[in-house]
């Protein structure tokens, strides 16, 4: 299979926009290169300036890709795309270039951008091919995103990890719908949470997933499921964590006290910054009392629990 990878050339206020309208458009992940959050890390020690090209560093404007694979409805997809950016608000147009890729060098040209993470105050994360060794006392974990992206880098999966930190006690029931990688589902296990349901309607995304299982040696606790969103959840649950977009959200939000316990978390996330106060109603009439609220660029996030 060949794929387009679509670059969208866009100012840093744009990043999130971009990789919204990218996900709305059904992209596996996006990614991005930000020449201020490179030199972030690189300050911080975290990452080496020499991993990085000249290009990379000294870009004028970040970069967000994505990948679709080619044929019938990619140029539709283009038209929508241009459209979409047209309608950001923004000082400049973003400009965006395309370029064919075959698969075998579609497979390695990401893998670039991936780079070890410590997250919160206890997850460190790690490509499966970096070597890392994390603090004393964090919690490592070690993926491979194949075609599915995402190794924890993102904002909306940070957030996540950042919550799961912090309510997962041991012993705890977990559902991660729309699970990509596995990652969400994997911290959890790794937090102490006795049975994870890791669900995805993409079959690339659930072979991923269950390799990503294997790799963290906890498929003893995580089970993998080809299906779409709460279809595969066997309640009752203690948390189920939706990171996907906001529209996702909305239609989930009344269903979902079907399936979690009295006083169960429902973690939100993948929330573009313009629609959250229309999810965050959402969640209150189905029940839910907001009690944390998380913000980081253009992406929002919500900790709820099941009142009554």
């Amino acid at each position: 299979m060949n794929w387009l990878e679509i670059t969208v050339h866009v100012s840093h206020e744009g990043i999130d926009m971009v990789s919204n309208i990218f996900d709305e458009m059904g992209a596996g992940g996006v990614v991005i290169e930000d020449p201020a959050l490179i030199s972030k890390y690189i300050a911080a020690n975290i990452w080496d300036h020499y991993e990085f090209s000249p290009e990379v560093l000294n870009r004028p404007l970040p970069l967000v890709k994505a990948y679709f694979p080619q044929g019938p409805g990619l140029e539709d997809r283009l038209v929508i795309l241009q459209d979409r950016l047209a309608g950001l608000d923004l000082p400049e147009l973003p400009r965006v270039e395309t370029k064919a890729v075959a698969d075998e060098d579609w497979a390695t040209s990401w893998m670039a951008y991936y780079k070890p993470m410590e997250i919160g105050h206890r997850l460190a994360v790690k490509p499966s091919w970096e070597e890392y060794t994390p603090p004393a006392g964090r919690i490592l974990l070690e993926l491979d995103p194949g075609m599915a992206f995402g190794c924890g880098n993102h904002p909306t999966t940070t957030m996540c990890m950042e919550y799961l930190e912090k309510i997962i006690q041991g012993g705890e029931v977990v559902a991660d719908v729309g699970t990509g990688t596995g990652i969400l589902a994997i911290t959890s296990a790794k937090l102490g949470a006795s049975r994870v349901s890791a669900v995805d309607l993409d079959e690339v995304a659930v072979k991923v997933a269950a390799e990503n299982v294997q790799l963290n040696q906890v498929a003893d606790r995580v089970e993998v499921l080809q299906g779409n969103l709460l279809d595969k959840v066997k309640p009752p649950v203690d948390v189920l964590i939706a990171n996907i977009v906001a529209n996702v959200i909305l239609m989930l939000a009344p269903a979902v006290p079907e399936i979690l316990k009295p006083g169960g978390y429902f973690i939100t996330s993948g929330i573009i910054r313009f629609r959250a106060e229309e999810v965050r109603e959402k969640l209150q009439q189905a029940g839910f009392a907001v009690l944390e609220k998380k913000e980081d660029g253009e992406w929002i996030s919500y900790l709820c629990v099941l009142e009554g």
